[in-house]
């Protein structure tokens, strides 16, 4: 049975390419969603967006992205401007750095997806990348548009196929020593240490899913 897939593109490794699908390597498909109601007629309230002064509502033709200046004032952009800034979408997965796998901090970390051959004839292709990642433990840096947004991603192997991370940028990961340098060096007492670690033995036990199980979720399919 064949992987559903939300984006297909290429593989790209200088001369070696190979078709590949993705899907989110995480689903919500399980999860209860509300929506916001009318209570008497049952139907569903739809969102509008009105004019923050006049409270008029304001057509799509007449919306525009802008970014604040100085809290009062906005630089607008048409799309043809931000079109022109953004990432050609090539839809091709275009390997040009690499670093040591595991170099990179969770901190880092955004989203995960699932990659795969997307045709028999790539496979081997597909192989040979992974399983050359794998041998000199490495990942690799690329560049892709996703969400209709140019994402920085990590490409690493995993089992039989690889694993696509989303990236946050530099501007959007706080240092941790910024918010950790007034914290106290100081080592604790042994007779401490020894009274957490023997906690920590006592609870410690083999990672499963159902220690992160959503109790939220379990109620409210059983209302």
């Amino acid at each position: 049975m064949a992987n559903p897939s939300f984006w297909k593109g290429f593989l790209k490794l200088s001369l070696v390419t190979c078709p590949v699908a993705m899907m989110p390597a995480t689903t919500q498909a399980e999860k209860i969603r509300f929506h916001t109601l009318n209570r008497e007629t049952g139907h569903r309230v739809r969102a509008q967006y009105v004019d923050s002064e006049s409270q008029e509502p304001v057509a799509d033709d007449d919306q525009v992205m802008g970014y604040a200046r100085d809290g009062e004032s906005y630089v607008t952009f048409e799309d043809e401007e931000l079109d022109a800034v953004a990432l050609e979408s090539t839809r091709t997965i275009d390997i040009e750095t690499f670093v040591e796998d595991g170099s990179i901090g969770w901190l880092w970390y955004d989203t995960p997806h699932y990659l795969f051959p997307n045709d028999p004839v790539g496979e081997e292709a597909f192989a040979v990348i992974r399983d050359a990642m794998r041998a000199t433990r490495t990942a690799g840096i690329a560049r892709l548009v996703l969400y209709r947004r140019e994402r920085a991603v990590l490409v690493k192997p995993d089992g039989k196929g690889m694993v696509v991370w989303t990236l946050r940028y530099g501007n959007e990961v706080r240092p941790p020593d910024e918010v950790f340098a007034a914290l106290d060096a100081t080592k604790p007492e042994a007779p401490l240490m020894k009274l957490v670690q023997s906690l920590i033995a006592e609870r410690a036990q083999p990672w499963s899913a159902e220690l992160v199980k959503d109790p939220v979720q379990a109620e409210l399919k059983a209302i």
